[in-house]
């Protein structure tokens, strides 16, 4: 480092290429955008004609942040044996979600290619059957918004705008990728995205399908929260100042199945993989890691963690995601061989206590979450007139949750989902259990289960501790 301190990031002091034209729009700029999506893009040999314009985000200061450094940032990626440091230079502007004529655009402009997306699961208003939920607020003033022409704030609305702003434009059709845990992301967001431009005038469904092709994706990099400790850590050891740099496990993954219409980056270069059918590859995924996952942010806390890795650490937590796995890997239709492997990979990441995955960002959202990462599995089971044994724990932690143990409850379904649970055990693990499918409520068997299984976790809380 500079005797005078660190160096403000610029791309010219860098020594780093300049900003290459803008291809490619994501809405959501948050760590794992650019951990992982415009990572990807960073890292291709044609990276020089795909620049990224990132629109919005949990933060406008991490905007602000990146715009007065041009847009560039530093990946930390944390293997177990120590960390390699990047600057990451794929951005080529950022944009606040509010600004509507920016949005409308950049999406209209003949240049613009794909639209990324990683809003959460929640971000996309679906009602539990995976449809757009007409009848949520926020989709209800985006259907008014649309009608006067004014700003939407869901992602399906503001899909729906940019497109009839591109129709009107005259561009070519472009590609919209959504990178996010839903299972068929692609065709879910596409169908979010017809039912909300019919609703608003029938007419504008057709125009919004013609300019768009819809990707489905399985993407995956553990990206934790960014801490003060970080900062300081990138500025002594590249000698930078960066006031917003990612963490980032070495693992990383990127599976597309659907059509560029106006051609995309080669993401092959970045070790992606385009494939004809998507399903195999969300199940190993979907059910494997971030079933496991929700497992752990609802149980560990009531043993008392705070992490992935300080859970997984503790026997009992081990024990429990081995038997979800096990549960799991009977429904996926993939070489037993090829699931051990991804299950021992999946163990190692755990636990690799270098990343500092927190339990309680895992435990948000999860009325979005659990019908793609558990409900499968449960329902693979009914089907063979058996409980699905590995399943109970993480539907009884949950349960748990909702009652306000362990982690706080941080869902859009909260104040419905915390009325579910309250009372005795059975008639609540019953409600809870509807909110997730008439078909779960029905099932004695699994009702009984969760009820008793939760009840005893509620007897064995561990406080978490505090952090020094």
């Amino acid at each position: 480092m500079s005797v005078d301190g660190p160096r403000p990031l610029a791309r010219e002091a860098c020594g780093l290429r300049r900003r290459a034209p803008v291809r490619i729009v994501h809405l959501g700029l948050g760590r794992f955008a650019r951990s992982h999506v415009v990572r990807c893009t960073d890292l291709v040999d044609d990276a020089a004609d795909w620049g990224v314009v990132g629109v919005g985000g949990r933060s406008d200061r991490t905007l602000a942040e990146l715009d007065a450094q041009d847009d560039l940032y530093t990946l930390v990626t944390r293997a177990g044996d120590g960390d390699h440091f990047d600057r990451v230079a794929a951005l080529s502007a950022t944009a606040a979600a509010a600004d509507l004529q920016g949005w409308r655009a950049v999406l209209a402009a003949p240049a613009t290619a794909v639209v990324t997306l990683t809003v959460s699961e929640g971000g996309y208003a679906l009602a539990p059957d995976g449809t757009l939920d007409l009848d949520a607020p926020a989709v209800r003033a985006d259907l008014d918004a649309l009608r006067r022409g004014e700003a939407c704030t869901t992602t399906a609305g503001r899909l729906v705008d940019g497109l009839l702003a591109r129709d009107r434009a005259d561009a070519p059709p472009l590609a919209v990728v959504p990178c996010d845990n839903l299972s068929s992301n692609g065709a879910r967001v596409s169908a979010a995205v017809r039912a909300l431009a019919d609703a608003a005038d029938p007419a504008l469904a057709d125009v919004v399908g013609a300019r768009a092709e819809f990707v489905s994706t399985v993407v995956d990099r553990i990206t934790p929260a960014t801490t003060p400790a970080d900062v300081v850590l990138v500025a002594d050891v590249t000698g930078w100042a960066d006031p917003v740099p990612v963490v980032a496990e070495p693992w990383t993954e990127w599976v597309l199945c659907g059509a560029f219409p106006s051609g995309r980056p080669q993401w092959e270069d970045a070790g992606a993989r385009f494939v004809d059918g998507i399903a195999t590859w969300e199940q190993r995924k979907l059910r494997l890691l971030n079933g496991a996952h929700s497992l752990l942010a609802y149980v560990g806390p009531l043993r008392g963690h705070r992490s992935v890795a300080g859970a997984m650490a503790d026997d009992s937590c081990r024990a429990l995601v081995e038997a979800w796995w096990d549960e799991a890997a009977a429904g996926i239709d993939l070489a037993g061989d090829e699931l051990a492997a991804y299950r021992g990979a999946l163990a190692v990441r755990f636990a690799n206590t270098r990343i500092d995955h927190r339990l309680a960002l895992i435990a948000a959202g999860g009325s979005a979450k659990l019908p793609d990462r558990v409900v499968p599995t449960v329902r693979h089971a009914q089907r063979q007139a058996r409980l699905a044994e590995g399943a109970v724990p993480v539907l009884a932690g949950w349960l748990c949750h909702l009652r306000g143990l362990g982690a706080p409850v941080d869902d859009p379904q909260a104040d419905r989902l915390v009325a579910a649970a309250a009372g005795a055990w059975p008639a609540a693990a019953r409600r809870v259990l509807g909110t997730l499918g008439t078909d779960l409520a029905a099932d004695d068997g699994l009702v009984a289960a969760v009820a008793d299984v939760a009840a005893a976790f509620a007897g064995t809380v561990r406080p978490v501790p505090r952090e020094a």
